[in-house]
Formats: structure tokens, sequence, C-alpha cells
């Protein structure tokens, strides 16, 4: 009960949003934290507080009204218990708790969350969904920003460059470009992949309507090897975010668990999305809601991976393909998911009912007679039974789809308008 009661008065105080200026500096705080734990069990313990020079998000909405995530962090003024900032979020470690790993013993990740630098005292909290979704308290911590403690030297300081520019950071959607496996004598090879895969976007439903809200940037950052680590085949690089394939041992998914290393890169940049361009021909990729998203740039697949794995990263967008072999019980079947284009008919009224044609059957046929129409169709979520997704094929299901279904271009969409009106 207690547990529901806070989702509701949370609710309730999110709905106003407040005065930047009356609360924040225009540059940004930093605590990072490890969280630890099996698939059972978690624990926070609060590590350290950086200053960075940017801050890229919105001065306008800064309390979350799009309820996406596993997470949320929300930031308390001190004084008034006001709720002065908020963002949703996920996290690999959230992930690895799927995991048959997770079962055999406990682990730990580094993970950071980043708001607006405060004036005043405030406490900043994570909070988790329970077992129906709602959101409750999992950790929190209070921060004097006062703290000489609170650190100010950079370790990756890097110059920065403008690959997309729509107008200021502070009224656009800001994805920042970051260099994974590039030596210095590549970083031109970066650059252009910063530009290949930059027009990519512009090919694609809602990218291209909302170009003028969007900015892009890049980071030189080079590495000391060229490539990233393939601990199948027994490739090491030294790398500038030790990013690896084989991550919870599949192939291809590549991702990196130095955390730090990729937010003290991306702060050399204003930021709300950070993405992450591996120097690689293996194919591979993977991406987790407002964390990161990374992908080898140098394979055939390489550009349709990009646009799929930003949907995860931009928008939080499930998988609408099975694959039952990496994660266990990913969604629970009596409980509708968070993600949008995804459900389990538990509460589709939330879902794209409404988009639905009136003669549509729920669920749909996965006939070819329905190709291109939105439904209700079995399979999606990692799993074959009792997930559904809203189109028989899309790029969150399938490379060869090219386009996102109209669900996920909603939000998309709606993610982009929020950082940047």
């Amino acid at each position: 009960m207690k547990k529901i009661i806070l989702f509701v008065s949370l609710t309730l105080v999110i709905n106003a949003q407040v005065n930047f200026n009356e609360f924040f500096y225009d540059k940004s705080l930093r605590m990072d934290y490890y969280r630890l734990g099996n698939n059972e069990v978690e624990e926070f313990v609060f590590n350290k507080l950086l200053e960075e020079p940017y801050w890229g998000g919105s001065k306008t909405n800064l309390v979350d009204e799009l309820n996406l995530g596993d997470f949320m962090v929300m930031v308390f003024d001190a004084e008034t218990k006001s709720l002065i900032y908020s963002r949703g979020f996920s996290s690999l470690f959230r992930e690895w708790q799927t995991t048959a790993e997770a079962k055999k013993y406990k682990k730990a990740y580094s993970e950071s969350v980043v708001f607006p630098f405060p004036k005043n005292k405030v406490v900043v909290e994570i909070h988790g969904r329970d077992k129906q979704n709602n959101f409750y308290k999992l950790f929190g911590h209070e921060v004097n920003p006062d703290d000489y403690f609170i650190i100010q030297e950079r370790k990756m300081k890097f110059d920065n460059f403008e690959v997309h520019n729509s107008g200021h950071y502070s009224v656009k959607y800001d994805i920042v470009l970051l260099p994974e496996g590039y030596t210095a004598e590549e970083m031109d090879k970066f650059k252009e992949a910063c530009k290949k895969f930059t027009d990519a976007l512009w090919k694609y439903q809602p990218f291209k309507e909302n170009k003028d809200y969007i900015n892009v940037w890049g980071v030189n950052a080079p590495s000391i090897d060229s490539g990233v680590d393939i601990p199948g085949d027994s490739v090491w690089k030294n790398t500038a975010l030790n990013s690896k394939y084989y991550t919870f041992d599949s192939e291809r998914y590549l991702m990196t668990d130095d955390f730090y290393a990729v937010k003290d890169l991306a702060a050399n940049a204003p930021y709300d999305q950070i993405y992450i361009l591996a120097n690689s021909e293996k194919y591979g990729g993977g991406a987790i809601y407002n964390y990161y998203s990374i992908t080898a740039v140098n394979n055939t697949f390489a550009e349709e991976v990009f646009i799929h794995e930003l949907g995860h990263g931009l928008a939080g967008l499930a998988d609408e393909y099975v694959d039952p072999y990496t994660y266990e019980d990913f969604y629970p079947l009596d409980v509708e998911p968070w993600e949008v284009n995804i459900t389990t008919l538990v509460d589709f009224e939330s879902k794209w009912k409404n988009l639905l044609e009136e003669e549509t059957p729920i669920p749909t046929p996965d006939e070819a007679s329905y190709d291109g129409k939105l439904g209700v169709f079995e399979g999606g979520g990692y799993v074959a039974k009792g997930v559904y997704r809203a189109t028989r094929n899309s790029i969150m299901n399938s490379l060869s789809a090219k386009e996102f279904n109209q669900p996920s271009i909603d939000i998309i969409e709606k993610v982009i308008k929020f950082y940047s009106e």
C-alpha cells in the first residue's frame, strides 16, 4: 500500500514544471554509484559527485512526463521537499538480472545519474518499478552543492565538433556521438562515420520530419588501439570505453560496463542521448533507454542497426522479435509492459488500441494479408507467446523492415519534442 500511495502522490506532483533559474545553474552535477546484487536483490552504494560543464537537457521540461524506463531519478529540493527534476532510465544491471548468470552469483555495475547543478541542497533518489510497474524508492542521497569534495577535474577532456546543428542545445534534442576503438590516426575516419550515420537519421520517420529539433555532436577522443574486444576470439583492445562483444555471452551484443568512462567522455559536449560508434567490422550493437547506444559501424547492416538501437536508447522501445536464449522472464505476462510498442493485453487500452481499425481482430492473425497494417501480432519481447507487437514487421523486429511502426513513431516524436520545446 505504501508503494501505491507514493506513486500516486508523485504523479500529482509532476503535472507542474519548475523554474530552472530558481533552482539550478547552467551546468550539470553527476552522481556516481554502484548497483550490486543478483536476480532477486539489489543494493546501491554511493561513489562520488562530479561537476560537468554543460547542461544539455531542457530548461523547461525538467520533470519527467514520459513515464518510460525501469527507473526514475528524482531530485527534491531539501528545504521544500518539492520535486524539481526527474528522468526515466534503464540500466545494464537490470538486463543482467534477467539472465541465468544472475541466479548463480552477485555482481556489481557502475551507474550514474546527471541533473542540472542545484543552487541549494537537494535529495537525489532512485526509484524503480514494483511488480505492477509503479515506481517506489530504492535509494536516496543528500547532496550539498557547496561540498568541496565535488570533483571539478575531468579525466577525459577533448574537443567537441558539430555534426548537425539546428540551434542552441538548451532547446534542441542533442545526440553526442562517441568514438570507440579509433586511434589518433583514424579520427578523420570517425568524423566520416559521424556524418554518414547522422545522414542516415534523416531517411527514417520521424527523424526526417523533426530534423530541425535535433543537434548531433562528436567528440575527438582517440583510443590507443584500433577496434574493440571480442572475448570469444581472444581479441583484446586498449580502447577509450572498454567495449566488448559477447555481453551476457551473446556474440552480437556489443556493450561496455565501464559506464563512468562513457559519462566522462560524453561530458565534453551537451547531450540528451549518448551514442557510441565502434570501429569494428563485426556485426553487433546494443542500447538501453537513456543509458547509451552503441553500434559497430563497419559492416553491411550498420545503418539499420544504428537506427534500431536508437529506438531503444531514445524512446525505450522493446525488441519485437523472439529470442528465448539470452533472457529469462524479461516481461511478466500478468503485467502491462511500460514499453509502448509491445503489450501483454493486460492493459491494451493504454497502448495502440485506439489506432486499430474497428474490424481488426485481437489478437491478429500473423498472415500476409495484414502486411503494413496495425494489429496485435503474437511474438515479441523475446518470447513467442503472451507478448504482442503492433505490426508483422518493423525495424524493431527485423532490419529488413527499414521503418518504425506507428506506436514507435509517435513516442520517438514525443520524446524529441519533450526535450526541445
